[in-house]
């Protein structure tokens, strides 16, 4: 595992899913766009005791590793502002977010979610275009201590309101990716 981050030459954004290495492909601007709308909404109502990350490292066992799109971590595992650390464990997070792309589709549907799951992570939320107009929708999951599965809370389209896992109010509207 440590070998992930030590590896000569590595393609940024690689992962490690089931002990193999998964290369990232070039991303569309919605990833890059919404990424950037949600770690801002996000980071806009953040208590102190969290901190914020986009596009990090998650060390979930000995055979994976992905990099979450936006991650909500506990605040004392970035206390330091080791501004050369690469990873969180997964017992520092509190939210992971994946923003489907074409190549990430089935990572991100069903592969990533299940390992969460597994890892403990309590939130995960799945973020992609939808219908004809390509709006983006937001499926917010919580984990259900008794299945040790994600559970579907809500889908929101337009407007991202949650309080868990604290309050959070994000416009996520296609204009809200045209004014980042």
């Amino acid at each position: 595992m440590d070998d992930l981050t030590t590896l000569p030459d590595l393609p940024p954004h690689t992962e490690l899913i089931d002990g193999s290495l998964v290369f990232v492909s070039p991303q569309r601007r919605f990833h890059a766009r919404m990424i950037d709308v949600l770690v801002r909404g996000v980071g806009a109502t953040l208590p102190h005791t969290m901190d914020v990350e986009r596009e990090m490292t998650v060390l979930l066992d000995r055979r994976n590793a992905p990099e979450p799109d936006v991650l909500v971590v506990r605040a004392d595992s970035t206390a330091d502002l080791d501004m050369e650390q690469t990873r969180f464990m997964a017992s520092d997070v509190l939210l992971a977010v994946e923003v489907v792309s074409p190549d990430s589709e089935a990572r991100a549907r069903h592969t990533k979610p299940r390992k969460y799951a597994a890892a403990g992570i309590p939130n995960f939320w799945l973020v992609e275009m939808a219908g004809a107009d390509s709006h983006p929708v937001v499926r917010v999951y919580e984990l259900d201590p008794v299945s040790g599965t994600h559970a579907v809370t809500g889908i929101h389209h337009g407007q991202l309101k949650v309080s868990v896992p604290f309050t959070i109010d994000i416009d996520v509207s296609k204009e809200a990716l045209r004014n980042r």
